[in-house]
């Protein structure tokens, strides 16, 4: 059985989603197939240093990337154009909102918005919980 593809989608650092990487490859090893996508070429070489499978930057690496996986994981930003100090383009939010796969989106932006009823938690909490719980019910199911 192939592996899960899972593409975890970070700006400007990457690092967001080179910590959901390491607890990721720490979690399901080679179980699954990590395919860092950055909205920079930082952002992407942070996430492969964390141990993705591969990795891509920009705009038409996301717009097609998010057509080939199961499982779509970043901040709730990712979905938003020009979020993350206009590194999301429309085409990218809207390439991620309408692909097909899952999408397990983390509560965090640095956008002027607030999400009524999610509760303010370090990122390790919701990695852990993203990781133990999210990821493990959907490989089950996909």
């Amino acid at each position: 059985m192939p592996a899960k593809r899972i593409c975890v989608i970070d700006g400007q650092g990457g690092g967001i989603g080179a910590t959901v990487i390491k607890y990721l490859k720490a979690a399901y090893g080679d179980s699954i197939e990590v395919i860092a996508l950055g909205t920079n070429a930082i952002a992407a070489a942070n996430m492969l240093r964390a141990g993705a499978n591969k990795g891509a930057s920009g705009e038409n690496a996301i717009c097609f990337s998010v057509t080939q996986v199961e499982v779509i994981v970043g901040t709730i930003a990712i979905t938003w154009a020009n979020a993350m100090l206009g590194e999301v383009t429309p085409a990218m939010a809207a390439a991620i909102t309408s692909s097909l796969a899952i999408k397990l989106l983390l509560p965090l932006s640095q956008e002027q918005i607030r999400i009524v009823g999610i509760i303010n938690e370090p990122l390790p909490h919701f990695v852990q919980r993203l990781v133990e719980r999210e990821i493990k019910e959907v490989l089950n199911h996909v």
